[in-house]
């Protein structure tokens, strides 16, 4: 049975942080990425095993624990994964950043798809790369790759380097398998680099399946993928990411830029707590999923039933709802009125980059019942 946890006032950047990103408190957020209910009670004991030993000095990584997760990866996604394949990043957003500095030089173009999670935006700029995008094509709330502007788009700006979204966040699409073939063989075609971000890949509902891109791709494909257990799990506090690079000269130059880092693992408790939920977790992440889906339903059929031009994006994956408000609000008054008048805090269309953004909201579904019904009884209580 999930156990909801109240949140406000254990340092919660969901719920504490309101007033720093936002500039006000009391807030009802549905914001930040990650889950408002306890972890898995596996996930629990096997820390509070560890704590009970009473020493926390230097570890090894055990063998188990890459175990773990090559056995999810080819139960759950049919992909298969080598030992020697698999890298460390304390966060998947790290971990893009880093590949960004080891497949590209300052200067170079990489190339996103928008509206997209924006710290993808924020991890070309960031690093003195220039930023080209490419915008999906949105037909009545679901979203496609418009492949001739992409493939345009990585000619003329010689793009070097591509960061993939699978599933895409926020507008929860799961990719094809002819749909990533496609934007796998544009990017061969033109000697970019994929970085693909795979995060999500166990959040996926009504029958979309997720398909790794590593088993679509040619054998020497210049791919870097990441995925952790901190989305599936509700562990992003513990920082403890998967990098899985099959191409041997990409993990040989990902390798020598760590090591200028001198970063190589995380602390025991991540490690201990992605094996615990690739072992056992998968009964707790089937009653998550359930409650997700729950709520965008009940979202969805409010909204139709109230608010009958709001556009929600089909929920394949992710537990974050994509709501065009652009029927009600423009994109200068909607995130005015979510936080002042209903006292919501959501993140907005705009931050995700994108020209036809601007009036979207994307709400995070990973919490109780009792709080969606809040959110749709203040915005359509305030939009009639």
């Amino acid at each position: 049975m999930l156990e909801y946890v109240e949140r406000t006032g254990t340092g919660c950047s969901k719920w504490d942080g309101l007033q720093q990103t936002f500039g006000a408190g009391g807030l009802l957020p549905l914001w930040v990425a990650d889950m408002d209910f306890k972890v898995d009670r596996h996930i629990r004991d096997a820390i509070a095993a560890y704590m009970d030993t009473g020493v926390f000095g230097y570890n090894i990584v055990p063998d188990s624990y890459y175990e773990a997760f090559i056995d999810w990866e080819r139960e759950k996604h049919g992909l298969t994964v080598e030992r020697e394949w698999i890298r460390y990043s304390p966060g998947v957003v790290c971990g893009f950043n880093f590949a960004v500095q080891v497949l590209t030089r300052p200067g170079d173009a990489v190339i996103v798809t928008t509206p997209v999670y924006y710290p993808f935006l924020h991890a070309v700029e960031n690093n003195d790369r220039r930023l080209i995008c490419s915008e999906l094509v949105n037909k009545d709330g679901r979203y496609y790759i418009d492949f001739e502007d992409f493939e345009k788009k990585i000619t003329e700006n010689d793009v070097r380097a591509f960061i993939l979204c699978s599933p895409h966040n926020p507008v929860s699409r799961v990719w094809s398998a002819d749909e990533l073939r496609q934007m796998l063989d544009i990017c061969r075609c033109h000697g970019v680099a994929v970085i693909s971000d795979e995060i999500h890949h166990d959040l996926t509902f009504a029958g979309a399946v997720h398909t790794p891109t590593l088993t679509v791709a040619e054998p020497d494909d210049r791919i870097i993928m990441f995925t952790a257990a901190s989305k599936t799990f509700n562990v992003a506090a513990l920082r403890n990411s998967f990098v899985v690079i099959k191409n041997e000269d990409i993990r040989a130059a990902w390798d020598k830029f760590m090591a200028g880092l001198r970063l190589s693992m995380g602390n025991p408790m991540g490690y201990i707590a992605a094996e615990a939920g690739y072992r056992y977790g998968s009964e707790w992440l089937s009653e998550v999923k359930d409650v997700i889906y729950g709520n965008y339903l009940y979202i969805k059929e409010e909204f139709a039933k109230h608010l009958p031009e709001v556009v929600m994006t089909p929920l394949e994956a992710t537990y974050l709802a994509w709501a065009d408000f652009s029927a009600y609000l423009s994109p200068e008054e909607v995130q005015l009125f979510m936080q002042d008048k209903c006292r919501l805090a959501f993140d907005y269309g705009s931050w995700f980059g994108g020209d036809k953004s601007g009036s979207f909201i994307r709400i995070n579904l990973a919490t109780r019942r009792e709080n969606i019904e809040e959110v749709v009884r203040r915005i359509t209580g305030n939009l009639k």
